[in-house]
Order: C-alpha cells, then structure tokens, then sequence
C-alpha cells in the first residue's frame, strides 16, 4: 500500500515537480503551505494545509496521520529552527520516515545559511525519526537567476576558483520521490549534475545563448568561504551520483536566442 505523505514547500520549485511522481505511485499526499490555497491544480488526492513552520503553528495538523514527511520548504535562514519545530509535531505524530533536502557542502563551506542547513540536517538526525537526508548541488533555475543579474552589469565579474555542478531540479525530483517511497537510508549520496563548470563559464554560456557578449573581470573571493570554493567544498564527494541533464540542455530549452 502506498503511504500517506505530508509534503512541506509542496507548491515550490521542486514540489511541484515531485508531488506528480508520488501521485503517479498511488500516494495521498497533504501539502502544508503558509498561505490559504483551494485544492486543484496538482491532481487528485492532495490536500492543502495552512501552517507555518517558523512558529509551529498548523504544523501538527499537518503531518497528523502521515506516514512519510518530505521535507523540501528551505530559505536563506531559519532552517534550523523550521527542522526543530516540524520534528517535534512529526515525533508526536508517530511519522515513520522524514526526508530532507539539503545542500552539497553544507558541512565544509562556512556560510551562515549554509551552517542552518547543516543545523537542520542534524535536528533531523537525531530526532530518532528514520530519516533520509539528500544534499544536492545548485539547481540549474539558481544559476541561471545568479547568471542573469551578473550579466546585467556592464563587466562579468568571473571569481576565480569558483565552480559548480548545477543540477536539474527535475532530476533531483525522481530521486526524492524514490527516496520518499523507500526505507530510510541515513545520508545518502550527494546528487550534482553531470558535469563540473566555473563561474565564468556558466555565465559564458547563458550570455552565448542569449547572443550577447561582456568584458570580464576576474575577482578572488575573500576569506574563509574563499578558500572553501576555491578547495572545492561545495562540489559532491566522491561516489556521488549524476543528474543527467546538462546546463547547455537546459538553456536550449529555457532561453530564446536573440540577436
């Protein structure tokens, strides 16, 4: 019998990606969302709760009866504090499986809200809730927003060292409906796309797209987060496993050529 799953930033980015595939499985999902929402939209069998994970508020309604939680709602900060308040309503509920999504590097780059993340991973761990805990890398949507403000500017700063391996958040979806309809696993291997670019070629590639071109300025990143990405810290560890589709793909895709 399929589970029933409460699913928190069920009507973001990747919740509106995932929450098709466990429906597809035959799930009866709740999707927990800060503000008021008809149901509709997503597919039969999803209802939507109102809750706010930063007070606690409605959260304990919202994971009430629910045999997995999947728990993709994040920000800039606060994560610590939202993994808090949702393990404490998730342990009462008697919630046999909590999924997380968490960020490549969360444990080595010393970034404030990266250390919430790594917060949360470990209020999660050690909830005695049986937990699955997936860190992956950037979503190909991140840069693409983080590439097109930089091209905005009348120079490209390029930093020096710093790369990534952007990933689709479509990929990042099946693996997370797979983890979600499996047994808890602990931490498992990092996901990040299939292939490892720097700075100043992901922005190369969106200015190629859009037929435009810019002067670049090489820049260093200062401090400890400098020598982090500049060490690689934020790229998977090895044995890591591998989106499969590629920046240039999703360029294709999203922009129009101009010019």
């Amino acid at each position: 019998m399929a589970p029933s799953i409460t699913i928190t930033g069920g009507t973001g980015n990747l919740g509106r990606r995932v929450t098709p595939l466990l429906r597809a499985a035959g799930c009866d999902l709740r999707v927990l969302s800060r503000g008021r929402r008809e149901p509709g939209g997503a597919g039969d069998g999803i209802e939507y709760v109102t809750g706010d994970l930063t007070t606690g508020e409605g959260v304990a309604a919202a994971v009430d009866g629910a045999d997995v939680v999947l728990h993709l709602a994040g920000g800039p900060k606060g994560d610590d504090v939202v993994a808090r308040n949702l393990v404490r309503a998730a342990s009462a509920s008697g919630v046999r499986h909590l999924v997380f999504i968490s960020v490549i590097g969360a444990d080595r780059v010393p970034l404030a809200w990266l250390r919430t993340k790594l917060a949360a991973e470990q209020e999660i761990a050690g909830s005695g809730i049986p937990f699955t805990t997936l860190r992956a890398a950037q979503f190909h949507d991140l840069v693409l927003m983080v590439v097109e403000k930089m091209a905005k500017l009348p120079v490209l700063p390029v930093p020096g060292g710093l790369r990534f391996e952007p990933v689709d958040a479509g990929d990042v979806a099946r693996r997370l409906a797979d983890l979600t309809l499996g047994e808890p696993t602990g931490l498992v291997p990092d996901l990040a796309g299939p292939r490892v670019y720097g700075l100043g070629d992901l922005a190369g590639g969106y200015l190629d797209a859009r037929g435009k071109r810019r002067m670049r300025l090489p820049v260093r990143i200062p401090g400890k987060p400098g020598r982090a990405y500049r060490a690689g810290d934020n790229l998977a560890l090895e044995g890591a496993d591998r989106g499969k589709r590629t920046w240039e793909e999703f360029l294709a895709e999203r922009l129009p050529r101009e010019g």
